[in-house]
């Protein structure tokens, strides 16, 4: 049973049909005048194609403190049994460390760099909070990839984000080679809402989080957005950052080369945007995948 929540749900999902429609939200929240460090050239590019590539977020010695946190964090056992990490369903290794802003000094000194969380606040146009953080293990010969998908109908859906003020970040860690499972989005899709077919399970995050079902869109949909929008793969050095809009359509392959690819994943929700109850699903998911606490990122 869908959870009835105050608010107008403006994306509907998870009904007896597939349905789209056009986004009902702005891209980029903030004025021409709103401080960061995004130039404006940069914010019209992601404005129009729903991302942002940088090829030097983070130097070679910065990204070496982070790739050590996170290679101690996998190897740590108390880490692997907390209910935060999710390992991979064939080998059991750790696949993904969500909430890794709290667990990890480290990670937490990122999340409130004001080259990440500026970023945040100018394409929001608001003070923002961590929605969710993780970090993501794809090591070499057949770490698997997450299927298509737009993060917003899941927000919306299971977290209860009523509209698209959400914007995520991927810095890498490793090289994105063209081979090794790296991150796809169709650019342009974040300006078509995509509401899945078919109602959220009870506890849908438990197999979500190692392989999606509910929440994934059809293969003449996904046919028909790819032919309108076309794919666009990311490659670059460790250090490099993919910022994009929660809405876009994206996903990656699997990684049967030698080579890992290891990335911290921030979402940075809008204080303006804060969740309420799911739009589509019978109880929230914890609060590690989705936030409930709304403190702004000082």
């Amino acid at each position: 049973m869908t959870t009835v929540t105050s608010v107008t749900d403006l994306y509907p999902s998870r009904g007896i049909t597939e349905v789209s429609g056009p986004r009902k939200d702005p891209v980029v929240w903030g004025s021409p005048d709103t401080p960061g460090p995004i130039p404006t050239t940069d914010l019209q590019t992601f404005e129009r194609d729903g991302f942002l590539a940088m090829q030097d977020l983070l130097p070679d010695d910065e990204v070496d403190v982070y790739r050590r946190e996170l290679e101690r964090l996998v190897a740590d056992p108390a880490i692997r049994a907390d209910e935060r990490s999710i390992v991979e369903p064939q080998s059991k290794e750790i696949r993904s460390v969500f909430e890794v802003h709290r667990i990890s000094e480290v990670f937490a000194r990122l999340v409130r760099d004001e080259r990440v969380v500026g970023r945040a606040r100018q394409i929001l146009g608001s003070d923002v909070y961590v929605h969710q953080s993780r970090i993501n293990v794809k090591p070499g010969f057949g770490a698997s990839g997450f299927y298509w998908h737009s993060d917003f109908e899941t927000w919306h859906a299971e977290d209860g984000l009523p509209n698209m003020r959400t914007v995520s970040v991927s810095i890498a860690l490793t090289e994105n080679h063209d081979t090794n499972g790296g991150l796809m989005i169709m650019p342009g899709s974040h300006r078509t809402f995509l509401g899945c077919a078919g109602a959220t399970p009870e506890d849908n995050y438990r197999q979500s989080l190692q392989m999606q079902d509910a929440g994934t869109p059809s293969d003449d949909a996904l046919t028909g957005m790819a032919a309108a929008y076309g794919i666009k793969l990311f490659t670059g050095r460790a250090g490099s950052a993919t910022w994009f809009d929660c809405n876009c359509m994206h996903g990656s392959g699997d990684n049967i080369t030698p080579f890992p690819r290891s990335n911290v994943f921030i979402v940075f929700n809008s204080v303006e945007n804060k969740a309420v109850e799911p739009f589509a699903a019978p109880v929230r998911r914890p609060e590690f995948i989705g936030a409930r606490d709304f403190t702004p990122v000082r």
